[in-house]
């Protein structure tokens, strides 16, 4: 396969997605393929170069990806043979996310070339020791740079399981919804701590969908539009953004919040 340019769109939560895009343009641009790297949030998906292999990296969430991310993917305008290639990360399992994102993008007319699914440390529930986590990011970047290397020597496919990834894909999204609807303002609303809090203003800088809004006093206020990104929650330098569902409090991150901020 001859690639000469990739554009690589991503939404990267806490980091492990971000992580995994770095290791394979590095790949790609050390064989001579020129990359340029996209935050989907801030991205246009009508107006992509269609002349340009499309990399699309996301992160799993509840068997399967955020809705904008989504959104993002059904947006993409109609194209002739476009090569398109995908990658997760996940630290779990998945199931609903290849088999329906590969119909979609066939449907618009690209070329699903390639899938893969890395698994990264966990961001949610229960967070595993900061060696343990190094060692599971370091596999996954080995497996980030096999995969790119794949995909320059046509080696990756990008499958299909019917029926059961299509099950899984709608209870995914209607479990998102459910928890966005229902759940949200008592289970899964992050607002800050106000003794920790020093209104630094990093929970609205970074926030993907702009949920977060300066609310009484200056204090962070969430909205109801939360993707449960947990960027808040992870990045918040005084701890300040209560993680319920994390076991005694513990949060992860795969980079520094400058990352984010660019």
């Amino acid at each position: 396969m001859h690639i000469n340019d990739i554009d690589f769109y991503y939404f990267s939560g806490t980091g492990n997605t971000l992580l995994v895009v770095k290791k394979m343009s590095e790949t790609f641009e050390k064989n001579g393929i020129n990359v340029n790297i996209h935050k989907i949030e801030e991205s246009d998906p009508s107006i992509i170069n269609l002349e340009h292999t499309i990399g699309i990296a996301f992160p799993v969430a509840v068997l399967s990806t955020y809705p904008f991310v989504w959104e993002f993917i059904k947006s993409l305008p109609k194209a002739e043979g476009t090569d398109i290639f995908m990658v997760d990360t996940l630290g779990g399992f998945s199931g609903g996310i290849i088999g329906p994102m590969r119909e979609i993008v066939k449907k618009q007319g690209y070329n699903p070339i390639g899938a893969k699914e890395i698994q990264m440390p966990a961001n949610i529930f229960f967070i595993r020791d900061r060696e343990s986590n190094k060692k599971t990011v370091e596999k996954g970047l080995i497996a980030a740079e096999k995969y790119a290397l794949d995909i320059i020597d046509g080696k990756t496919e990008w499958g299909r399981v019917p029926v059961l990834s299509d099950a899984m894909h709608f209870i995914s999204i209607g479990a998102l919804k459910l928890t966005g609807v229902d759940l949200h303002q008592k289970w899964f609303l992050f607002n800050p701590d106000r003794e920790k809090c020093n209104k630094c203003g990093i929970c609205f800088d970074i926030c993907p969908v702009e949920n977060i809004k300066e609310g009484e006093q200056g204090y962070p206020e969430h909205g109801l539009n939360c993707e449960y990104c947990l960027r808040c929650v992870s990045f918040c330098p005084r701890r300040a953004m209560p993680a319920k569902f994390n076991y005694k409090g513990k949060t992860y991150r795969g980079v520094k919040v400058k990352e984010f901020l660019k």
